[in-house]
């Protein structure tokens, strides 16, 4: 839990640019932070934002690392090249997006890095916000191995049959199904992707197929309240949702 650490107690990690394979042995760059020690630790796979692979996620995953978790996060957007996070990010949004696809073996590859570790607990977690809330549970449902899932905020779970394109060709809320983990979602009601009517959308589905969940939304706060750097931050939301998270990930992936 936040701030719960006792002051005479040993401290350190290792972060650091690592690299994975994918399925098709195409390798792609991953941020990777874990705490010193022999462990065992559990694992959190990181799905970044639409604004890219950026220092926001650095500094997340070493915050899951200070909390006991090998935390990686993937570069999704390593094929639009190199550059400034916003720089490749502009990239990704001109060419579509980055393939859904291509995301779900990304991931994929990093849920077995981490389970490759000689100091792993054998259980991984997957958490992204925005985009990554959506891939989050998109990929929940189409890999199995996930003990836990949280989905920040994601848009697009819920899509129109006109807003499917070539890179995302289903809505993740048909694999509903299929999801193997329980689930939990972070959202603010003051958000439009999604909406407060989205959510509902997106719950009665998991509640049709009788899955394990947990809900959470929060009056006064609207998309990426998580942002310390943009207007949209709320810092009681926050920090609330913040606990949510460490409890349902220490519940189901420490063990």
């Amino acid at each position: 839990m936040w701030n719960q650490f006792g002051t005479n107690a040993y401290e350190g990690l290792l972060a650091e640019t690592a690299t994975i394979t994918k399925y098709n042995n195409e390798l792609i760059n991953a941020y990777f932070a874990r705490p010193l020690g022999p462990g065992p630790f559990p694992g959190i796979i990181l799905v970044h934002h639409l604004p890219g692979w950026d220092e926001f996620y650095r500094e997340t995953a070493r915050r899951f690392a200070q909390h006991g978790y090998a935390a990686i996060c993937p570069n999704l957007y390593q094929r639009f090249g190199d550059g400034t996070p916003e720089e490749v990010a502009a990239t990704a949004r001109g060419q579509g997006g980055v393939r859904d696809e291509s995301v779900i073996g990304d991931c994929e590859a990093a849920m077995r890095y981490l389970k490759a570790l000689p100091t792993s607990n054998g259980r991984v977690g997957i958490i992204g916000t925005c985009s990554g809330g959506r891939h989050s549970f998109l990929v929940a449902c189409r890999v199995n191995g996930f003990s836990a899932a949280v989905d920040c905020w994601g848009g697009r779970v819920v899509m129109s049959e006109q807003e499917l394109t070539v890179q995302q060709p289903v809505a993740p809320i048909q694999y509903t199904k299929d999801l193997q983990c329980p689930l939990l979602g972070i959202f603010g009601n003051d958000d439009t992707n999604p909406s407060p009517e989205m959510v509902e959308r997106h719950e009665a589905e998991i509640k049709k197929h009788g899955k394990t969940y947990e809900f959470h939304r929060y009056d006064g706060a609207g998309h990426g309240f998580w942002y310390y750097d943009r207007t949209a931050y709320r810092p009681q939301q926050a920090m609330d949702a913040w606990q949510k998270v460490f409890a349902f990930f220490s519940q189901h992936l420490q063990g």
